[in-house]
């Protein structure tokens, strides 16, 4: 019997108003105000293929099996760092009263404290960094440790392949973790090249769509590197050529850490590797005592991500902003705010900070180049100094706040950052550190484009309307 074409109509129309009204009693759980908005703004304007893409990836949580092993990590943490309790308690740092509500904020969301006793090296280089870390794995003694969100089979990549194959060569063990889609492209050259070899690669969050089934938007953006329990690194530098695509050469900034917060981003590897192994890394070289001091710089290692449900790097960023006395300056690739955040600017800006936001003139998204720059008019209208880097894609992510404080890591200033990723970063409360951080970014600057108000709201009509598109869906970038 034939449904008669009205009655089809009504029942498309009832059910694209049943799932909006779902959708405003559903979506806005567990999820910040922003994300919230653009999703629903989704389900208004196209409520079937929204339904579709909320099932694929509406929900900024793992699925149920990875959320097991994520309660089994406290346990897995613990045993394998039991012996070393005691020494990381003899480095718990006292900081000044400025700092400590920061401090806490950070333990309060990664679980990690703030250690004294170690050095912080800067590395902006892109080929230097490359060799000092090969320089490192070919003195290790025991264990090499990588984990990184992009880890190509190119000349960075296969030199660094070369180097662990020769540590295993010599009796050291390596562990390799790479990204399942940061380093799809790379994945069967990698495994040719380590077969054979006593290297231990994995890859993180594998597709599955049936038994441990994955979600190809949460992924492990971290870039970590330990060795021997003695040296780490840590910052935005992923192992491939410094021009990943034709015409758009990287430039970034990666951190060498010696002493006690090596044995804070060992931890975070051993949680990692075994939420994808199951396998317990467990030794006391992994955690030398007594630990080294090596410096006397206080630093803070603050991983986050879906796994990290008390909070997110974001909340970091704002509270940094929301304490700076006299400056502020971010750099990031991708600059997709929250609400907080921008409000934090703005008033820091407003209240008489130096604030600067350091972005590249040009990225490898089209569509996030549009959506953040949709935010700069209203950064500018409050004195914030928007300033365009212009001779590479600058991929580097940091922030500094006064002479006090500096963060450096894996992650960028966007949602996808801030909501779906899993991220490191390390906090570092030392004068010479942010000095240095500072003398960075003035080189940064040297070679910008300052925005200024009249220029850049002279912008083509077009523009700042498919500017301002891009900024509505830019919550679900």
């Amino acid at each position: 019997m034939d449904i008669p074409s009205e009655v089809l109509g009504w029942s498309w129309f009832a059910a694209e108003w049943a799932i909006r009204l779902a959708a405003v009693v559903i979506v806005p759980y567990y999820r910040s105000p922003d994300a919230a908005k653009g999703w629903l703004l989704l389900f208004f304007v196209a409520p079937l293929p929204a339904v579709l893409l909320y099932f694929a990836i509406g929900r900024s949580r793992h699925p149920r099996w990875r959320r097991k092993r994520v309660k089994a990590l406290p346990d897995v943490i613990h045993r394998a760092m039991r012996d070393a309790d005691a020494a990381i308690k003899k480095e718990l740092a006292e900081l000044p009263a400025e700092l400590t509500r920061a401090a806490h904020l950070a333990e309060a969301i990664g679980s990690l404290p703030s250690l004294g006793g170690n050095a912080v090296e800067l590395e902006p280089r892109y080929e230097a960094a490359v060799l000092r870390l090969i320089a490192d794995i070919d003195k290790a003694e025991h264990h090499v440790h990588l984990l990184y969100y992009i880890f190509a089979d190119d000349e960075i990549g296969g030199a660094v392949l070369e180097a662990l194959v020769r540590a295993t060569d010599r009796g050291v063990t390596c562990r390799l973790l790479i990204d399942a889609f940061g380093s799809r492209r790379f994945r069967k050259g990698i495994e040719k090249r380590l077969k054979g070899t006593s290297v231990e690669m994995r890859i993180v969050l594998p597709f599955r769509f049936w038994n441990r089934a994955t979600r190809a938007d949460l992924r492990n953006h971290r870039k970590i590197v330990v060795i021997d329990g003695r040296i780490g690194w840590v910052g935005s530098q992923n192992l491939i050529k410094a021009e990943s695509e034709p015409g758009l050469v990287n430039r970034e900034l990666v951190a060498r850490v010696t002493g006690p917060c090596v044995a804070m981003l060992q931890t975070t590897y051993i949680g990692d590797w075994f939420l994808e192994t199951l396998e317990r890394i467990d030794g006391p070289e992994l955690f030398p005592r007594p630990l080294p001091h090596c410096g006397e710089t206080v630093t803070q290692l603050l991983p986050s991500g879906p796994d990290y449900p008390d909070g997110r790097i974001d909340d970091v960023f704002t509270a940094l902003i929301h304490g700076a006395r006299e400056r502020v300056a971010i750099v990031t690739p991708y600059f997709i705010p929250n609400e907080a955040l921008l409000t934090a600017l703005r008033t820091a800006a407003l209240r008489g900070v130096d604030t600067h936001l350091i972005v590249s003139t040009r990225t490898d998204n089209k569509l996030v180049d549009l959506a953040e720059r949709s935010y700069f008019a209203g950064l500018i209208d409050a004195g914030v100094q928007v300033d365009l880097f212009k001779p590479k894609f600058l991929h580097a992510k940091h922030l500094s706040i006064d002479d006090r404080i500096g963060l450096i890591g894996s992650s960028n200033v966007d949602m996808r950052s801030f909501e779906l990723n899993s991220e490191i970063s390390l906090i570092v409360y030392s004068r010479e550190f942010t000095l240095r951080l500072r003398q960075i970014e003035e080189e940064y600057l040297a070679t910008s484009d300052r925005l200024d108000r009249e220029r850049w709201n002279a912008r083509p009509r077009l523009q700042q309307v498919v500017e301002n598109i891009a900024r509505l869906i830019s919550p679900l970038l």
